[in-house]
């Protein structure tokens, strides 16, 4: 038996009972039974252009409990089976939990069930500012990832929660550690092997990493610890300017993480955060059996540092195939931005792919082993909440899925609501999960989402949701799928 399936028979033996009782009540989807998913309509069902897309709306998992005004990252289980699909939800204060064998909502991790030894071991969800916006720098949950029984979220309280799967929801978070912040523990990712994890506290000024011992395949109680906290020297990103670190990602060639700067101070000489010419961002490098408190310009010698980027102000980072990190640029933080860049981690020569920006989540749906075989389509998707208006487009705004193809090259955008900036592919399904945000009730003005149709109230999301509550959309792209998906 190899590692893989070594792994898989454990984890299935690990998890709680209850959890895999939930995920077993359906081998299929109800709405991929039905063959006409509730929901699956109007312009997030074509491409940006009007055509039949290759990346097909399969079905819909809705969401009880609040409807979903605020939620941030989302993130599929590589290392178990059945598959997870985790979604932040500060809506709901918890962990989304959903089936990707059966499409099914398990419930949402948010609390612990042993407050007396577990302190803080409760998201502090949805927060307002006195205007009524979301403050997002105080919500939470916000990045998520996990490996093997464990999952690891960043909270608004500057706090990283540990959820054991082993446990049924919403009970789960078995331990709080504080990063010593005062706003949200952000994105992160974790070495392969689960042992190493970096978030970032992205809303802080001047805004920080910290590196952490993590679980790995422990099976007894989280002991996850602090190991260092991780700046940038203030010559690149200076304090007082409001700028920030954004998403992690671990390159296994090179056996660094690679975390995506929007914005760093003379990026080109001369240029400026608030006003043109605008500053482009940059990409940290951190060795993390080496690490350092302050990270200045990059040292090739030690392969760690600020690599400055040109024409890009990244959000979201992942690793693709050849070693090569694909950037959410956005022009939220570079507002010339037209493009979509990939830098290569070895050679850091850099490719532009063209008709596709404002990226925040994006991912790499790679080709992996699972117990049914090698699969994934090895496909980048990019959740781009800010992409570039399509001519002649009757949509309020340009917010898209984009599928990328593993040689950089642009597939095609499909139109979603404007918040959804969120996604997650699962490589042994082909299953691709966008979250989509609520508005306001039918038939009136959407609250915070612009991408309406042809000018009216009605929102991509809504027709794709079936409702205006906000949902899970699936899609699946045009590779292999396992049966019933």
């Amino acid at each position: 038996m190899t590692r893989k399936c070594k792994l898989y028979s454990y984890l299935l033996s690990t998890v709680a009972p209850a959890v895999i009782a939930a995920a077993s009540m359906v081998t299929t989807s109800p709405a991929l039974a039905q063959g006409v998913p509730p929901g699956c309509t109007g312009p997030g069902t074509k491409t940006s252009e009007g055509k039949t897309p290759q990346t097909t709306c399969l079905a819909v998992v809705q969401i009880p409990g609040n409807p979903l005004q605020s939620f941030d990252i989302s993130w599929v289980a590589r290392d178990i089976e059945p598959g997870w699909y985790m979604l932040a939800d500060r809506s709901n204060a918890g962990i989304d939990l959903i089936n990707a064998d059966n499409l099914a909502f398990v419930g949402t991790y948010s609390q612990t069930g042993d407050p007396t030894n577990c302190p803080g071991c409760k998201f502090t969800g949805l927060k307002l500012t006195p205007q009524g916006a979301v403050d997002n720098s105080h919500s939470g949950p916000d990045g998520v990832t996990s490996h093997g029984i464990w999952v690891y979220a960043g909270d608004g309280d500057s706090t990283l929660k540990v959820i054991d799967l082993r446990q049924f929801p919403p009970n789960g978070i078995v331990q709080s550690v504080s990063t010593g912040g005062t706003t949200r523990v952000d994105e992160m990712a974790l070495t392969l092997d689960g042992t190493l994890l970096l978030a970032a506290n992205n809303a802080e000024d001047p805004p920080f990493a910290t590196l952490f011992h993590a679980n790995g395949d422990s099976v007894g109680q989280s002991n996850v610890s602090k190991i260092i906290k991780i700046t940038v020297d203030p010559t690149i990103i200076p304090p007082g300017s409001g700028l920030s670190l954004e998403q992690p990602t671990w390159e296994p060639s090179t056996q660094r993480f690679y975390t995506s700067i929007p914005q760093i101070a003379n990026n080109p000489p001369g240029c400026s955060s608030i006003s043109a010419p605008f500053c482009s961002g940059g990409v940290l490098a951190i060795d993390p059996k080496n690490p350092v408190a302050v990270y200045g310009a990059f040292n090739p010698a030690t392969n760690t540092g600020v690599i400055p980027l040109f024409s890009c102000g990244p959000n979201g980072i992942t690793v693709g195939p050849n070693h090569n990190l694909l950037l959410g640029c956005t022009p939220g933080n570079f507002p010339p931005s037209t493009t979509t860049q990939v830098i290569n981690a070895d050679t850091r020569n850099t490719a532009l792919i063209e008709g596709i920006t404002g990226s925040d989540e994006v991912w790499f749906n790679p080709s992996i082993y699972a117990p049914r075989g090698f699969i994934g389509d090895k496909r980048y998707y990019l959740g781009a909440s800010k992409a570039i208006k399509t001519a002649g487009s009757t949509l309020g705004s340009g917010a898209v899925l984009g599928v990328v193809d593993s040689t950089s090259v642009l597939i095609e955008t499909i139109p979603q609501s404007s918040g959804s900036h969120s996604v997650a592919a699962d490589a042994a399904r082909n299953l691709i999960f966008v979250p989509q945000i609520w508005t306001r009730p039918a038939g009136t003005v959407p609250a915070g989402d612009a991408n309406t149709v042809s000018g009216g109230p009605t929102t991509v999301g809504e027709l794709l949701c079936g409702g205006p509550n906000g949902c899970v959309v699936v899609y699946g792209s045009p590779g292999p799928h396992p049966p019933g998906n």
